[in-house]
């Protein structure tokens, strides 16, 4: 009988809600997320098309069905030139940047030293820093040290840029990641090194996979800065884009843009199937 009064009392004190369902989501929200990827997916469903079409100029539908434009874009040595220059610098900066990444990473999660949070703002400044400022005061610096133009300028204004996309992927592998692992691997015997290589690095590989992949991708897509280091010698695919529409009217750009889609989204869709496959039993 106490027990039926105690838990009317409560039932009175803390009413009861109806649960809502984990993954449930309400109509309207479905309605908004739809209308938002229609709008992200519609420029795409409108692209590739365009570059299937044989006529002279952009035509949507096409008239007529064509591999004109890709195979005009694989014979000309201006596009292919950029093609190459981009995927070599992108897969530089990919490299440098996760190497640096990490490290960073891995001192601002372990480290406590004065300075600390201004080094980290400093370091994250070009992920929010307007495209145009980065740009300029890249022009600026590197015409003093007569970088521009060369492979190693883009590679290190690529490389500043991409470096707090890898730093935020990696900081969040390495949050939810138990220290104690590196304890347990210390009485056995490894060393910092060992275990940070043999016992850290495996355990947020994905994150590390993740920042490569968006390093490779920011560098892969820049042009702003790309435009104010290009030269006649070096210039990469966004930027022989961006001069192909405002200088003629091309339709090999809309095959460069097919291919850079298709591509950017295989290569960031690459970890979350590593990650599935490798947590399928």
């Amino acid at each position: 009988m106490t027990s039926t009064l105690d838990s009317a009392r409560s039932s009175r004190a803390f009413p009861s809600f109806p649960r809502v369902r984990e993954g449930s989501m309400g109509w309207g929200l479905r309605v908004v997320l739809t209308l938002v990827g229609l709008l992200l997916v519609a420029p795409t469903a409108v692209v590739i098309p365009m570059s299937f079409s044989s006529g002279l100029s952009f035509e949507f539908p096409p008239k007529h069905w064509s591999l004109r434009w890709y195979q005009e874009f694989f014979h000309s040595q201006a596009w292919t030139a950029a093609l190459l220059n981009s995927l070599q610098i992108a897969l530089i900066v990919a490299v440098l940047a996760t190497l640096m990444g990490v490290g960073a990473a891995y001192v601002f999660d372990r480290v406590r030293f004065s300075g600390r949070g201004a080094a980290r703002s400093l370091i994250m400044a070009p992920m929010i820093t307007p495209g145009i400022v980065v740009a300029v005061a890249v022009y600026a610096t590197f015409l003093r040290w007569h970088l521009n133009g060369t492979l190693l300028g883009f590679v290190i204004a690529h490389t500043v840029l991409a470096l707090p996309f890898v730093i935020t992927s990696v900081s969040t592998a390495l949050a939810g990641y138990d220290r104690r692992l590196e304890a347990a691997a210390a009485s056995l015997g490894a060393t910092p090194l060992s275990a940070f290589l043999r016992v850290t690095i495996p355990l947020v590989a994905p994150g590390v996979a993740s920042g490569f992949v968006f390093a490779f991708v920011t560098s892969l897509d820049e042009v702003v800065v790309a435009l104010f280091l290009q030269t006649p010698d070096i210039r990469t695919l966004p930027v022989q884009m961006y001069e192909s529409v405002t200088l003629e009217v091309d339709p090999t750009i809309a095959a460069a843009s097919s291919m850079i889609v298709v591509f950017t989204t295989a290569v960031l869709l690459l970890p979350q199937f590593l990650r599935q496959k490798r947590s399928a039993p």
